[in-house]
């Protein structure tokens, strides 16, 4: 555990885990200051709670004195280390770290970390829920919504704390060392923050540089970008396939999910694939990810078996709002990327009615091209980035430009007939119009329960 007694701690950016993390800092007998660029008045609720706690507050901007008088800095997610203030602070040589690697040094009990560009939501619920069921003493955290500091509290050494861990997050660890860490996928994203796909994955591939023999990775075996991570571990590896057997790890053989414990081990069936309450071939491999870390965890078949079974999909993801004269309605929002709304849109035959857009990450939007002629009657625009998808995409499929959620559903709704399916997944984040991807899912969700017959 760290010395914070009288230190002083700049906590930079007032996001739920910045504000989570000055708190604690504080209970911990630190002398805070938390620094934001948004002024006064867009961090008026948590202004009245932070200075009642004896913690100093500079909004509107970052003061490069601030930064120097401090003993320890710890940044938000959200907050790049390029930030200039940020990026002189790590020049002069002072320790900079982030809330996970914060919270890291508190938390008691074995932890399980996972990242990718997708899918991570779903599988740190679904592990989590596998292993709470099992009667493990179970916690859930971390960019799923519950900052990790908040974890702390409830830990013990029977603790498994499941965790679902950002590129944002693993850029400012220094020890953080998880004892199962599984990275699910690659694909390029958050260009826009990273600066190229290369570093990108070396900010994911940290997840296992403190690692050790005694500790396991669990990687997708189809995945190229992933697969590159094996070489920079000293962890034991196990892999999964939703595609072919593997010699350890779990995998899907004929109809079934099968866990091979050790190479040149026998196969170990867990369940059949029908039950499997998600849809989609990226969400099977979620499932081989989750089996193969309760199975590292000494979880039963039968046990794993019962919780998939029973587990059905995470809000905004994928997730089932209704049906309507024939027409079926789903809300991915979290498809923040490119390859998340692939994913989606693979998850149905045709007849999809996709709104597309937000604010732009970098991407390219051209990698929809061949499944939007395949399986896409129309493509609705919303947002900052809609002319440059329109742009983008040109030729490819029927485009309305409809500038907002309300305007796309409606279009799509009107346009749609019985067997069709109207899916939101924006390829893009949601800071241009909402708070979160939450918001805009539950914005979504609301006006297709409010459509009329």
């Amino acid at each position: 555990m760290m010395e914070l007694k009288n230190k002083r701690v700049l906590v930079v950016g007032l996001g739920k885990s910045g504000l989570a993390a000055a708190m604690f800092l504080r209970d911990r007998g630190a002398r805070v200051t938390v620094s934001d660029t948004r002024s006064a008045q867009a961090l008026a609720k948590d202004i009245p709670a932070l200075l009642e706690a004896g913690i100093m507050v500079e909004s509107g901007g970052h003061g490069l004195l601030t930064f120097r008088r401090q003993d320890l800095i710890v940044v938000s997610p959200g907050v790049p280390l390029t930030t200039p203030e940020v990026a002189q602070a790590i020049r002069n040589g002072l320790p900079v770290i982030g809330e996970l690697e914060l919270a890291s040094r508190f938390l008691e009990g074995k932890t399980v970390a996972i990242t990718g560009s997708n899918g991570k939501t779903t599988t740190t619920t679904l592990t989590g829920k596998i292993f709470a069921d099992a009667g493990r003493q179970t916690l859930v955290g971390g960019n799923i919504g519950l900052p990790v500091i908040e974890l702390i509290a409830e830990s013990t050494p029977e603790s498994w704390d499941v965790l679902e861990v950002s590129s944002f997050q693993l850029e400012t660890i220094a020890e953080f060392k998880p004892h199962i860490a599984a990275v699910l996928n690659l694909t390029p994203d958050h260009l826009d923050r990273h600066g190229s796909f290369a570093q990108y994955a070396a900010a994911k591939a940290r997840i296992t540089e403190n690692q050790g023999p005694e500790d396991y990775l669990v990687l997708n075996a189809e995945d190229v970008a992933t697969q590159k991570i094996a070489g920079k571990t000293k962890a034991q590896i196990y892999w999964f396939s939703g595609r072919r057997q593997i010699k350890q790890g779990a995998f899907v053989h004929g109809e079934s999910v099968f866990f091979t414990e050790k190479e040149g081990g026998k196969p170990e069936p867990i369940l059949p694939v029908v039950e499997i309450g998600l849809k989609g071939a990226h969400n099977i491999e979620n499932v081989l990810a989750a089996v193969t870390m309760a199975r590292l965890a000494g979880i039963s078949a039968e046990s794993i078996r019962r919780s998939v079974a029973s587990f059905h999909a995470v809000e905004h993801r994928l997730e089932f709002v209704r049906t309507l004269d024939g027409v079926d309605y789903f809300n991915d929002s979290k498809a923040t990327n490119v390859d998340a709304t692939i994913k989606a849109v693979e998850s149905f035959p045709g007849g999809v009615h996709l709104i597309l857009g937000g604010k732009d990450k970098d991407s390219d939007y051209t990698q929809l091209a061949g499944l939007l002629r395949e399986r896409v009657k129309t493509v609705y625009t919303i947002g900052s980035a809609a002319e440059k998808i329109e742009h983008q995409l040109a030729g490819v499929v029927k485009i309305v430009s409809a500038k907002t959620i309300a305007v796309a559903l409606s279009d799509a709704s009107q346009a749609a007939v019985a067997g069709d399916v109207v899916l939101l997944a924006p390829a893009c984040s949601s800071f241009d119009q909402f708070e979160n991807y939450e918001h805009r899912g539950r914005v979504f969700r609301e006006l297709v329960l409010g459509l009329k017959e």
